[in-house]
């Protein structure tokens, strides 16, 4: 008898470090969409490949890039132009992470990582690991007429993304507040600087 559940546990560890390794030898994409190629109508786009998973948005916004930079690095101004956001923590900084709870998910924290920060043009918040990786890029693109394009996006990647896309939100909707209250912040801040 013995020797028979020696056997079954042994093979139960096989199989969870089969499993295991199977999950951690996934692939993770870190951007799907080239930003450069998304229209800006503030319209969010999802796109779904056997690799990834990706929600994109853009918009042009009647300010420049230092503007903009300045309103979405700001933590502390967050929740009063960001609609989508129930509180952050920490410095957004090169390095740095920050704890950030929105109202699509109240009951979770998301602890991002400040992997990019390259002032005013990209900046990337990623969190997860092989198994499941989301990857969130900002982009600023400034046009000759003045405006700036926003450009923000978020790959989703990892073996276990088939398992937990079924239970993901559309985040459709949450991108495009966003983007629009981007936009409405920053060009407020301009026409602000204009009356003084």
């Amino acid at each position: 008898m013995k020797k028979v559940l020696l056997v079954i546990v042994g093979l139960i560890a096989v199989v969870a470090i089969g499993g295991f390794a199977y999950i951690q030898t996934g692939t993770n994409v870190r951007q799907l969409r080239d930003q450069t190629t998304l229209t800006p109508d503030g319209k969010a786009q999802k796109t779904r490949e056997k690799d990834a998973l990706d929600y994109s948005v853009a918009t042009k916004i009647s300010a420049p890039p230092e503007v903009i930079w300045a309103v979405l690095t700001d933590a502390k101004g967050y929740t009063g132009w960001n609609s989508t956001v129930v509180s952050i923590q920490g410095d957004i900084a090169q390095g740095s992470t920050v704890k950030l709870v929105t109202k699509a998910a109240p009951d979770r924290t998301f602890a991002l990582l400040v992997s990019e920060f390259t002032a005013p043009k990209t900046m990337i918040w990623e969190d997860g690991g092989k198994a499941f990786m989301g990857v969130r890029k900002y982009s600023l693109f400034p046009n000759a007429d003045g405006t700036t394009t926003f450009a923000m996006s978020e790959t989703l990647s990892g073996r276990m993304l088939g398992m937990i896309e079924p239970s993901l939100p559309d985040f459709r909707p949450s991108f495009e507040a966003i983007a629009a209250d981007l936009k409405k912040a920053s060009e407020a801040k301009v026409a602000g600087s204009a009356q003084k």
